[in-house]
């Protein structure tokens, strides 16, 4: 976090070399940075491929420690500071939370939906094994799905199996493994069905409702006192966490903990200001999108704050890997053990270091000091590192590998010389006289163990998660298309299509992976043999699933929300000839098995809706309003157009209903950590105030990418399907 604005990068040949030993700072009164500026580094002079070598952080560090001190000093008279939240016992929880986890309700480990039954510890097992287990864990439910239709974001949350019932046990079973509970709440959520009471309110009696712990608030910069005091007034405190960083600095009082982003990769690591301000606040460093997590975690480690281990990124794996993995374990550890000294009032960032590129901040108490080390070369550093004050009596320990060191005695001064990995870590414990934690020799064993195995020795190559398309079975041959069908010749086209997944870039593994393919990507293309089969002229109707449940019998083993539309069992006057909706995947498959057809894959249907001549719409490539469904902006769903209303919309082959009205299920897609249903057409539902709603893909070359949870979830007012029989 800048104390302020950096000017533009100069070229590299009008650099000024910093001061060596002295530099006079002024901190503005007003910040609106994230991270302090770097000592021995001159106003106005950037860091650069050119001069970072000449930066000498000791010559003048010292004097920006006592210049950023009267700083902090009149930073908190300015903002009318108040540490009483940082002394509630019920919140002191926070000051321990440093690992993290944004977690995705359509997370496999956390739901398994074959069982039908929350899967906690296997979740959690699986993080301890990979990198030592999380402190806390925000389960997130509502973006990027949300917007599909006029469910808000607490309709989402009641939706969740079970409902909150099932989400209270949930998390209950996060609690009984000593894991704290955050749940999110976002301000943009205002294009869907209204909620009937502020935010703040609705999100206070859910949060109490289940039991949670903390509000993560989603793009908020610094969650407003509102939310603190209505869960006060419920007799249920929880720490706020905003998504981004803390924009208006009195916030401070009762954000206990936010997140950090974007922290600058640069050669002197930077000083998180909301730390400096405040010790006790934690914050929980999140780079999602990150694959090489070496510099976020060399940043955690020397402020002394926490990691948001994300994973799952809106169904994108971006997993820790190994290295990263085990450095993050061994971070924790050292963290956990020593967790009071990192709310030290006295840390100090920039501890002198007897090396060039090595880093350290001394974290000091009563009975012990702890400093963590950095090396941001790319080499190991090998030899005496610090010299630090000796008492006679101290003793000092390598807790990084677990072992005890011998110092040379200078004067005063125990110097200090342990080993450093290129680009790794260090950590130093010196205690006082007499002093003996609880636990220190059960905790150098085991990180003496882990030594035994250096950083550079694990994995550290990134590489996507592999998908699996869900096979179709073929059904009997039909060799004339069965009544309310269409039949698709056989023949070749160009299958050309991409997700318009709001986040992810063009990263691999972001989108879907077809059986063609080698990684999950965006964007797709393959020229396609397509064999003859008939498709349902129109999507399914209400009156067509109405006779399917009365001749079948079915009944879904998770029925919340099955057919909510529908009253007393029976499709709404009027609705008979608009497609179904409210019904799951797994309802869909039941209605064709029992028709005798199938779902279509997605190119199928393409194929149906554009034929081979790669036409945007329908009926070409120009959008015409009126040959689909009115588009709804509304805050409340309205009832889809009957499937037969818009003729002049069919494609090529006398297709109806393909685009505009409602979402058509077609091909699911599963990875070890996800399920996924891939939706063409789009809908009529087109919620405003946000770009985060789920996006709509009227384009026969785009599609949707839609998590899969439960089918209680699942399903949705805006979704319907259509079936094909193949041809014989």
């Amino acid at each position: 976090m800048t104390i302020a604005p950096e000017p533009p990068r100069e070229d590299p040949a009008d650099e000024a070399p910093p001061p060596a030993v002295k530099t006079e700072y002024k901190f503005s009164h007003v910040t609106t940075g994230r991270y302090l500026p770097t000592p021995g580094k001159a106003p106005g002079w950037p860091f650069a491929e050119i001069g970072h070598w000449k930066i000498d952080v000791d010559g003048s560090v010292d004097d920006w420690i006592a210049e950023l001190t009267d700083w902090r000093r009149e930073h908190l008279i300015r903002i009318g500071y108040d540490d009483a939240n940082y002394r509630r016992p019920e919140l002191a929880w926070a000051q321990r939370n440093f690992v993290h986890a944004q977690m995705m309700a359509e997370e496999r480990y956390f739901y398994d939906p074959v069982a039908g039954r929350y899967t906690v510890d296997r979740y959690l097992d699986d993080l301890e094994a990979r990198y030592g287990g999380i402190d806390s864990v925000l389960i997130w439910y509502v973006y990027p799905n949300i917007g599909i239709d006029d469910r808000n974001q607490f309709d989402l949350a009641r939706d969740l199996p079970g409902g909150l019932d099932g989400l209270r046990g949930a998390v209950e079973d996060f609690h009984r493994r000593g894991v704290r509970v955050f749940l999110p709440t976002m301000p943009w959520d205002n294009g869907t069905r209204p909620a009937g009471k502020r935010d703040w309110q609705a999100i206070a009696e859910l949060v109490a409702a289940v039991g949670a712990d903390g509000i993560n608030g989603d793009t908020y910069n610094g969650v407003p006192r509102a939310f603190f005091d209505a869960c006060d007034a419920l007799g249920h405190p929880v720490v706020l966490q905003p998504e981004s960083t803390i924009s208006a600095e009195e916030q401070l009082i009762w954000n206990v903990q936010s997140w950090g982003k974007k922290a600058p990769n640069e050669v002197v690591p930077p000083v998180a200001k909301f730390k400096w301000l405040e010790p006790r606040h934690m914050i929980n460093y999140e780079n999602r999108w990150g694959r090489d997590r070496t510099h976020d975690l060399q940043y955690v480690f020397f402020n002394g704050i926490g990691y948001n281990a994300w994973e799952n990124v809106w169904g994108l794996w971006n997993q820790l890997v190994p290295r990263d993995a085990e450095a993050l374990r061994r971070i924790a550890a050292i963290e956990r053990q020593f967790a009071p000294a990192l709310v030290s009032m006295d840390w100090r960032p920039y501890e002198r270091t007897l090396q060039a590129g090595v880093f350290a901040s001394r974290f000091p108490l009563p009975a012990y000091t702890l400093w963590t080390v950095v090396n941001r070369n790319e080499y190991a550093v090998e030899g005496e590192q610090l010299a630090v004050p000796h008492r006679e009596g101290a003793r000092y320990y390598d807790v990084w590998h677990g072992t005890a060191l011998a110092p040379r005695l200078d004067g005063g001064r125990a110097v200090l010389d342990f080993p450093l990995e290129g680009r790794g870590f260090g950590a130093v414990l010196a205690l006082a006289p007499g002093a003996a934690p609880d636990g220190l020799d059960a905790f150098l064993e085991r990180m003496r163990a882990r030594a035994a195995t250096p950083l550079h020795a694990y994995a550290n190559q990134w590489r996507a998660l592999p998908q699996r398309l869900r096979p179709i079975a073929r059904t009997a041959p039909a060799a004339a298309p069965p009544p309310g069908m269409l039949a698709i010749p056989a023949g070749e086209f160009d299958f050309a299509v991409g997700g318009v997944e709001i986040e992810g870039q063009t990263w691999a593994g972001n989108d879907v992976q077809y059986p063609w393919e080698d990684v999950p990507r965006r964007h797709h293309r393959r020229r396609m043999r397509i064999d003859a089969f008939h498709i349902d002229r129109t999507p399914v109707t209400n009156e067509a699933f109405h006779a399917f449940l009365r001749d079948s019998g079915w009944r879904p083993r998770d029925a919340h929300n099955f057919l909510r539309h529908w009253i007393d069992g029976v499709p709404p006057p009027g609705w008979e000839r608009k497609p179904v909706t409210w019904v799951a995947l797994e309802d869909a498959r039941a209605y064709a098995a029992w028709a005798g057809k199938r779902l279509p894959h997605e190119w199928e249907w393409q194929y149906a809706a554009q034929g081979g001549d790669g036409r945007l719409y329908p009926w070409g490539d120009a959008w015409d309003d009126a040959r689909v469904p009115a588009a709804h902006r509304g805050r409340t769903l309205r009832a889809p157009d009957d499937v037969d209303a818009h003729p002049d919309g069919a494609s090529p082959f006398g297709v109806l209903d393909l685009v505009g009205n409602v979402w058509q299920w077609t091909d699911e897609y599963e990875d070890a950590h996800t399920r996924a249903a891939i939706l063409r057409g789009g809908s009529r539902y087109r919620p405003r105030t946000s770009h985060w709603y789920f996006p709509q893909a009227y384009r026969l070359d785009q599609h949707g990418k839609y998590l899969l949870m439960a089918p209680c979830k699942d399903r949705s007012g805006c979704i319907g399907f259509r079936c094909v029989v193949d041809a014989g």
